[in-house]
């Protein structure tokens, strides 16, 4: 089957919340979601001191739909919200 790379943006609560935190709980969760795949973060200044969180993984293509995987992270504390922003098939 083929492979999608899929990414997540992710908004903390606060310019308080810890990113390198959020980071750990959220890797977490996505190995347990889409088991041996690499994850790549990336920090996205928004403005006041805010930045987002996008979080790159590849998956199975016919593996089950992002939707809970969203709802899990949604479910950390210092995450007001996350969201699937790119999905697209691996070539190669």
């Amino acid at each position: 089957m083929a492979q999608v790379i899929v990414t997540i943006k992710i908004m903390p609560e606060s310019p308080e919340v810890s990113l390198e935190d959020l980071k750990s709980e959220v890797e977490s969760k996505i190995k347990k979601f889409a088991e041996n795949t690499p994850v790549r973060f990336e920090e996205l200044p928004i403005g006041f001191g805010l930045s987002s969180l996008n979080v790159t993984f590849s998956m199975d293509e016919a593996g089950e739909s992002t939707d809970k995987l969203e709802e899990d992270l949604k479910r950390i504390e210092g995450i007001s919200n996350a969201e699937v922003v790119d999905m697209r098939r691996a070539l190669g």
